[in-house]
């Protein structure tokens, strides 16, 4: 072990102990507080808001606050703090990402710093994964911040600009990172349009009155808690905010473009019209691809456009057939390209890919082609969580993920133990030759688990995987049910009813982060949730999640890893030959197989070191254009040739 991380052991250990002590000090005041009525008890809390809003330093009143939010909770919610749950609110007051398994009530233990930092009166921030979390989570805690005498808001992608001044102003807000991130580019916006229409401010009244595009409805970033940390400040940081300007003319020669390309682009074949650089997934025309592209009709609006541009078309065209599945990366809906967020297996509403991409993927879906964007503002996650006077976070797999929270963030990483000893038995992992055998195999331990009655959850990667496997199981009578971006609005009633005694759950991943399958007594004496991973993900932290669901709080339960040497893991991550010449061995029988399984997992684990080096240059680089912006007097989140 390297000498740092043994020095960040012992001065975690040593702040364990020290934040045990506080712990025991927290629970110490809870017959008192007791006694008290509800108006006592919120009259307690109005006076700590007084005393922080004084300048009293938090720390100072964070054994009060939290006994504070403990008896509320058992009162307004029949939930009482667990001493593991204190332990990690106080981590997280610390500047640190809490670590704390599946199961153990992270939503309830980020009341305490929530309502701590919120008693300055200058806003606390709570970013979940996903809107549906944001509201859910909201709507559970809020009656304990209401006891105490602080208001809540909650910011979703539907809400208009009106709706989000008030939630902002709210003592507590609930929402997403995303949202908070693209706020604060149009709140730039709006600023740098007052400065040219000479407006120095708009009243508050007036902002919080009306819905208008000049409203201003961030008050600063004071603190903010990121839930599923791991996720969202790793694994998503990669990904620029960007809010877009349109033109006012879009040629229509463009769209004919995308059109035509979509059309042609499917009589193009490998090797023949075009190649693809295995290192960078590049499509380039050959010689006799060009020559094709030039004797294909053509509409009369491309007679004008430079043939170059025509072969870029293509070759866009190509690669979108080559990189883009339906049902996979995205779903078609209301006419609409929809995004699938590879992370969450969620719908990821009104974000667009870049660079033509979208517009592409229109075409080949023969829907109306968009008008393409310019970009007005942009920010990474990275930048904005930086932006934060204070910044914690909590999660259930960030222990591997260590080193790159305290680098970039500037955050400790801090594992607080289990209220119970954990009971999840990981059984052998199995590899297939093929897809067709790992799904039969999954099939068959299904229908052998459904019949002893245990609960069953399967995550797939994609809504694709996730029907073909619903077809197999339909194929044998086994009753499911399917949950994917397809199923949004039976999410919450399919997860409720996941724990219950022979139910199967088929789920890409939805499954994975914020969702409590609560086991029936039934279930429980059956063994438990059994949860099967049909392949490994890019990033080893969404297949934890998966398990995660299993085994909590105590609760007995097991999991196995199904893989099969057609996985798209291996050809990402150790390359297509490496993973061609494994693929000779997929007539040998299972047990020979099993071998193979750590090589999907170097596979992962060279995906996660790429995609950490390109987070780091992104980082890099994004910090030497902001620079260069601000050397130049420019905003370094605004593009000055937009609006």
């Amino acid at each position: 072990m390297p000498l740092l991380t043994k020095l960040r052991n012992i001065g975690g250990a040593a702040a364990l102990t020290k934040w045990k002590s506080a712990v025991r000090r927290i629970t110490r005041q809870s017959p008192a507080l007791k006694n008290l009525s509800d108006q006592q008890l919120t009259k307690k809390s109005l006076a700590l808001k007084f005393e922080a809003r004084s300048g009293t330093p938090l720390e100072h009143l964070m054994i009060e606050a939290y006994a504070l939010v403990r008896e509320a909770a058992r009162r307004a919610i029949s939930m009482e703090h667990y001493d593991v749950q204190l332990l990690g609110g106080i981590a997280m007051f610390h500047r640190s990402i809490a670590v704390m398994q599946t199961g153990e009530g992270k939503t309830l233990t980020a009341t305490l710093p929530i309502y701590l930092n919120a008693l300055r009166g200058e806003g606390a921030h709570l970013a979940t994964a996903n809107d549906y979390l944001a509201a859910r989570d909201a709507e559970l805690m809020m009656p304990v911040y209401q006891r105490l005498g602080l208001s809540v808001g909650v910011i979703t992608n539907e809400s208009n600009r009106a709706q989000r001044f008030d939630a902002y102003h709210c003592d507590i807000t609930y929402t997403t990172a995303k949202e908070i991130g693209f706020d604060f580019l149009r709140d730039r916006l709006i600023h740098r349009q007052m400065e040219f229409a000479g407006i120095s401010q708009i009243p508050a009244m007036v902002q919080s009155k009306t819905d208008s595009n000049l409203q201003i409805v961030q008050r600063g970033l004071n603190y903010i808690l990121v839930d599923e940390a791991d996720s969202i400040l790793i694994d998503e940081a990669r990904t620029p905010l960007i809010v877009s300007s349109v033109p006012d003319e879009v040629a229509q020669a463009a769209i004919e473009l995308y059109n035509w390309a979509a059309k042609v682009s499917p009589d193009f074949m490998i090797d023949e019209h075009f190649s693809i650089d295995p290192d960078n997934n590049q499509i380039t025309l050959t010689a006799p691809g060009r020559r094709q592209v030039r004797v294909l009709p053509q509409p009369a609006l491309l007679k004008q456009t430079p043939v170059m541009d025509i072969y870029d078309q293509v070759e866009q065209a190509i690669y979108v057939n080559q990189n883009y599945i339906a049902d996979r990366h995205y779903v078609v809906r209301d006419g609409e390209v929809v995004i699938v967020d590879e992370f969450t297996g969620r719908l990821a509403e009104g974000r667009k890919w870049r660079a033509g991409i979208h517009q592409a993927i229109e075409a080949r879906e023969s829907l109306k082609v968009s008008v393409e964007t310019g970009e007005s503002a942009r920010i990474t996650l990275q930048d904005l969580f930086l932006k934060y006077d204070s910044l914690s976070g909590m999660t259930g797999t960030a222990a591997k993920s260590e080193r790159e929270l305290e680098t970039i963030y500037d955050v400790d990483v801090v594992k607080v133990p289990t209220n119970r000893p954990p009971q999840r038995v990981q059984l052998a992992t199995r590899v297939f030759g093929t897809d067709e055998q790992k799904w039969q195999a999954i099939a068959d331990e299904i229908e052998r688990l459904h019949q002893t009655g245990r609960p069953v959850l399967i995550g797939t990667r994609s809504i694709d995987k996730s029907e073909v496997l619903s077809k197999i199981l339909k194929r044998r009578n086994v009753e499911h049910e399917v949950l994917n971006a397809r199923h949004l609005q039976r999410e919450a009633e399919i997860v409720a009813s996941a724990g219950e005694l022979g139910r199967v759950t088929v789920a890409t991943n939805m499954a994975g982060r914020g969702t409590d399958i609560k086991l029936s007594e039934e279930a429980r004496k059956a063994g438990g949730l059994h949860v099967i991973c049909s392949e490994l993900h890019e990033s080893a932290r969404i297949d934890r999640q998966l398990i995660g669901r299993c085994g909590r709080q105590g609760d007995p339960g097991s999991f196995r890893q199904y893989l099969s040497l057609e996985d798209d893991i291996l050809d990402n991550g150790i390359g297509e030959s490496a993973a061609q010449k494994l693929r000779g061995y997929n007539a040998a029988p299972t047990n020979a197989l099993k071998r193979f399984a750590p090589v999907f997992h170097k596979a992962q684990a060279n995906i996660q070191r790429n995609h950490f080096k390109s987070r780091k240059m992104l980082l890099y680089h994004e910090n030497r254009r902001q620079e260069m912006q601000r050397e130049m007097g420019q905003d370094p989140y605004l593009d000055t040739a937009g609006s």
